[in-house]
């Protein structure tokens, strides 16, 4: 394979590249969000995992709404359940991995805090196979 074919398909298209920055600018309203129901659950005294848990829950419907509106032009609510195990999956991977930095030694806190950008990539590659274009929309 020549060097220029090879640098053009890592190269994102221009919908991709356009719609990746939408999830971003969306995402992290919805990370903030999603952020600051853990950390407060966490001050007041509630385990890593339930705070986890109940920050995820708060934040599917609203993400459904905003994501599948403003970064995937998705205006019905028909892929709501590819969505929503999009987010449990996710959900079950981030708290292994929090389990694991919390077991090393890290805080919640600060492992929230690294896990939320890479558990962000790992929502929106799940997410683009989910919220693609269907016949039936």
């Amino acid at each position: 394979m020549a060097l220029k074919d090879m640098t053009s398909s890592l190269r994102l298209d221009r919908k991709t590249a356009i719609r990746f920055g939408r999830f971003l600018v969306v995402g992290f309203v919805n990370m903030l969000f999603g952020y600051s129901v853990f950390a407060v659950l966490i001050l007041l005294g509630m385990g890593p995992e339930l705070a986890l848990a109940l920050s995820f829950a708060s934040g599917v419907l609203w993400n459904y709404v905003t994501t599948a509106r403003f970064v995937f032009q998705v205006q019905c609510y028909g892929r709501f359940p590819g969505f929503a195990a999009t987010y449990i999956g996710v959900y079950f991977a981030n708290v292994f991995c929090l389990n694991a930095m919390i077991d090393a030694g890290f805080s919640s806190l600060v492992s929230q805090a690294i896990l939320t950008p890479p558990a962000s990539v790992l929502t929106f590659g799940l997410l683009s196979l989910v919220m693609r274009e269907s016949p039936k929309d």
